[in-house]
């Protein structure tokens, strides 16, 4: 009898221990959207691979910085998903930490842009999008973003609030067309409020600008890549402006979280998530556009995607400092010059 209860607590133990092993858990914050995807794409595989647990936690930037920020002297994510921006807002804090690129073996297949987004080491690009105008090719050319407040344009165009993600990288590329283009934006907003007469709508969701098109209500808009399927849907002549002063965008990047108890496992699903395996399959889902070079993906896939090592190098983005320094001014010009 001792015998059986020596082996019974044996069985235990190895259980027990079989167990905890199984029970290392990583807690990332991440977007809300495409969540089934990234599951059967991402998450799934990971824990298959790693033998450990994902938790994971959605929300919109706010949201999710302000938890990290309220959880700080004890963090209770390993890693999250911002804006280059929000990563640099996050840096500001104290709420992130430099990234040892030297444990992600797929770093160095990314483009050259994602691989240290705001100059600090604090934060990897995993994927972005161009923002560029959508028109219709009947109707008029686009080669400018100058076009957007000329004549030709006048009563048919659309334009994306200050507010929104396609706001300022607009109002930075017509700043450009015009040849003042200051952190203040302040010469694209006068340009935009002499002209607001001649906008039809000043958007908020880039999802109403399909109706818009369709009903002829407008000829041209600018739009991020990520809107730009809904567009090739429609029996209209629809084209994807290439302007003479390069397109704009925004990228989403990784960070790790200060203090966190589980940096070795964020390394490595971050290592993960940037793999070629990975980004090629999260491209042909069209859930993200590929910040890894090696991914190659039919002309189909391609067309809906930012894609290319040329389109990649020709993206204009604005700096995440101008970014964070501006908002509010922004805001204000805007409000005063547009009113909208």
């Amino acid at each position: 009898m001792k015998n059986i209860l020596l082996a019974s607590s044996a069985l235990l133990l190895i259980g027990a221990h079989a167990v905890s092993a199984q029970e290392k858990t990583l807690t990332i914050s991440v977007y809300g959207f495409a969540q089934d995807a990234f599951k059967e794409l991402v998450y799934d595989p990971f824990e298959a691979k790693c033998g450990c647990k994902l938790v994971v936690e959605t929300g919109n930037s706010v949201e999710r910085l302000a938890k990290m920020e309220a959880n700080k002297a004890n963090p209770v994510i390993d890693m999250a998903v911002v804006s280059m921006a929000d990563a640099l807002s996050a840096t500001r804090a104290g709420l992130i930490e430099k990234i040892d690129t030297s444990k992600l073996s797929n770093f160095d297949k990314l483009y050259d842009i994602a691989k240290d987004p705001n100059g600090d080491g604090m934060s990897v690009g995993y994927t972005f999008y161009a923002t560029s105008i959508v028109y219709r090719s009947d109707k008029v050319e686009v080669t400018s973003w100058a076009d957007l407040l000329g004549d030709k344009l006048a009563g048919h165009v659309a334009l994306p609030n200050v507010t929104t993600n396609q706001g300022p990288p607009t109002l930075y590329m017509i700043g450009e067309a015009l040849g003042q283009n200051a952190p203040d934006l302040k010469a694209a907003i006068a340009a935009v409020g002499e002209k607001k007469d001649d906008i039809v709508t000043f958007y908020v969701k880039s999802s109403q600008l399909v109706q818009l098109m369709q009903q002829e209500e407008i000829w041209a808009a600018p739009i991020g890549r990520f809107s730009w399927e809904g567009f090739t849907k429609m029996d209209l002549p629809i084209k994807w402006a290439t302007p003479k002063e390069g397109q704009t965008g925004g990228m989403n990047v990784m960070v790790l979280a200060k203090g966190s108890k589980n940096q070795d496992l964020a390394l490595q699903f971050m290592d993960f998530w940037l793999s070629t395996e990975i980004q090629t399959a999260l491209a042909e889902k069209l859930v993200d556009s590929p910040a890894n070079k090696e991914v190659t993906v039919s002309p189909e896939i391609a067309e809906n995607l930012t894609y290319g090592e040329e389109t990649v190098k020709n993206l204009k983005l604005i700096p995440s400092a101008v970014a964070l320094d501006n908002r509010e001014a922004w805001l204000s010009e805007w409000n005063a010059k547009v009113g909208q």
